[in-house]
């Protein structure tokens, strides 16, 4: 029962109603001992010949009365006990979805999202079921038990002791069953967060899997998953499946008992006949709290697997936090880069090193190089996906460690390589770093990331729905969506993580004059494999596993021998050869 006590917490929160609902429910134990002893006693009077019509009608409505009070009261505890679960569920299922909004971009490369998933959805139902169906069959298992014992010592303790006999054996079973029920359940909740990620991953990438026609092979793969899960939770069904027989096995026992010593006892004038049909009566209800029993170890030992489960994931803490006493304020200023080495968690060799800079406010950095070469691991620095590097970066005269995370990122508009688009409008996923944006807002910010006119052609217009991450788009599209959604609560700071890749090199020229134009006095960084795309940047930077090997103006860099020299001249032969030159 650790699961229980671990839930205190929530059953503390939650006890006024779970005092009411277990009132309620000892309310309902106490009212079923009522039919079984006017059973009795009505077997006893006509056997001594002495029931009438009227003294039946009275006990008759004395049974329908109680059978109404029970009616209402079963109605009642549900509302209070299952409700109060529900709650449960739902306050876990916040706590979950706050703890993954925190987490950092290391949580993610360790987690999968389909067991995240699975843990916000499956182990969740079954820690609700502990507290709602849980508490119930703990409770009513002890309240109708205890008080059908008692019932049944009035009439005859002998008869009780005897009947009880075969109880410690059942104990002893459902125990062991239970310890089994965790681990096998524990094992059939991972395979089904190994499945549900695999169902995401595949979903996720179907036009891969078509494109290389590989669907007969991924649905060998989820076959044999899913076998899996099959598997594993017919393993847990084999133990759960002798819960029943055990509990009917003995209440066979303890029936045949009570009928054999009972005609003794009748026989012996130690009981009255009608006494033996309350005892019978009293015994069938004892079967419900001894099932009730043995479905408890069902629902506690599953609960407390994913209880396990859910509270190792909200025990990790974020590697990402505010500092005591952070800035409350957002940075506004220079930037400066002091980074002696970063290496990404678990790795030995550093991905950046002796990376200094400085850039003024209102200016442009570009940031080129091989793929590879550390440019993206540069701004996942600046935007605190990562704390754990040597040295320091500065951002308005702080270091941005000293920042709250919130306000720091709020500064910064981030375009990714990975531009991810809600299935939501256009329009609203323009406005998504801005929710209060006005429908002028959301177009200023398409036209400076020339969407705008496109956008117009669009079936709905800026109320088109682009689908699951943009899946109606096309590439250049999406970039561009997803340049006007950093644009449009004009940061402070703009990053372009190679956000123009998917454009022709007219749309490009565009958006940046328009960028130019826009954002004067604000500072801009932009990555890029094409190197069009930063020639007109204040400070260009070529970096090379992790270091930078070139650093100046586009003019400084085309008068040295190099990296960026030679990579230009090749790019704009090749644009000469695309335009038949």
């Amino acid at each position: 029962m650790k699961v229980f006590k671990e839930l205190m917490w929530f059953f503390k929160q939650e006890k006024k109603a779970y005092i009411w609902g277990i009132v309620l429910l000892c309310m309902v134990a106490v009212l079923q001992l009522v039919p079984p002893k006017i059973i009795g006693i009505v077997v006893d009077q006509i056997e001594s010949k002495e029931l009438t019509a009227r003294t039946l009608i009275i006990w008759m409505v004395y049974l329908g009365f109680a059978g109404l009070v029970m009616y209402g009261l079963r109605y009642y505890w549900r509302i209070l006990i299952f409700g109060s679960a529900v709650k449960l569920s739902r306050q876990l299922r916040n706590q979950l979805y706050d703890h993954f909004t925190n987490m950092s971009q290391a949580f993610y490369q360790r987690k999968r999202i389909g067991d995240l998933m699975a843990h916000a959805t499956n182990d969740l139902q079954a820690i609700q079921q502990t507290a709602g169906a849980g508490v119930l069959t703990l409770v009513d298992s002890l309240a109708t038990g205890g008080f059908v014992i008692v019932a049944m010592a009035m009439i005859n303790w002998k008869l009780t002791l005897i009947c009880l006999l075969p109880m410690p054996f059942m104990a002893y079973l459902t125990s062991y069953y239970g310890t089994l029920l965790h681990k096998r359940f524990h094992k059939a909740q991972e395979a089904f967060s190994d499945l549900n990620d695999k169902t995401q991953e595949s979903l996720n990438g179907i036009k891969v899997i078509k494109t290389f026609g590989q669907e007969k092979e991924d649905i060998e793969a989820f076959r044999k998953q899913s076998l899996d899960v099959v598997g594993k939770n017919i393993a847990v069904a084999r133990v759960d499946a002798l819960f029943d027989p055990t509990i009917s096995v003995i209440v066979g026992i303890s029936y045949f008992l009570t009928v054999a010593f009972g005609a003794r006892f009748v026989l012996s004038d130690d009981m009255t006949i009608g006494d033996l049909v309350s005892f019978s009566s009293y015994l069938g209800l004892l079967i419900w709290p001894m099932l009730a029993f043995g479905w408890l170890f069902n629902i506690v030992e599953r609960g407390r697997a994913s209880y396990d489960r859910v509270q190792n994931l909200l025990n990790e803490k974020p590697d990402i936090v505010d500092k005591e006493n952070a800035i409350q304020s957002a940075p506004v200023g220079d930037l400066k880069f002091r980074i002696s080495a970063f290496r990404f968690p678990d790795e030995i060799h550093p991905v950046l090193k002796n990376i200094n800079l400085i850039l003024k406010r209102g200016e442009t950095l570009g940031v080129v190089g091989k793929t590879g070469a550390g440019k993206t691991s540069l701004l996942k620095l600046l935007t605190r996906e990562f704390d754990q590097y040597e040295g320091s970066i500065h951002f308005g005269g702080h270091e941005i460690k000293e920042y709250s995370v919130q306000l720091l990122r709020n500064s910064i508009g981030y375009v990714p390589q990975d531009h991810f688009l809600f299935s939501a409008t256009v329009a609203d996923n323009i406005a998504f770093a801005k929710p209060v944006a006005g429908y002028s807002e959301i177009l200023n910010a398409a036209q400076s990331a020339y969407i705008h006119d496109e956008i117009l052609q669009f079936s709905e217009g800026y109320e088109t729905v682009v689908g699951e991450r943009g899946v109606s788009l096309s590439g250049g599209q999406k970039q561009r969506i997803s340049i006007a959604r950093a644009l449009i609560k004009n940061p402070e700071l703009l990053v372009l993580d190679d956000s123009l890749s998917a454009v022709d090199a007219k749309t490009e020229e565009m958006i940046l004059h328009n960028l130019k134009e826009n954002r004067a006095g604000k500072t801009t960084i932009i990555t890029a494999h094409r190197l069009s795309a930063i020639q007109h940047a204040n400070l260009i930077i070529v970096l090379n596993e992790g270091t930078i090997v070139q650093k100046g103006t586009h003019e400084q860099l085309m008068n040295e021998q190099g990296w960026y020299k030679e990579m230009f001249i090749r790019q704009q032969l090749e644009e000469l050869v695309e335009q038949g030159g």
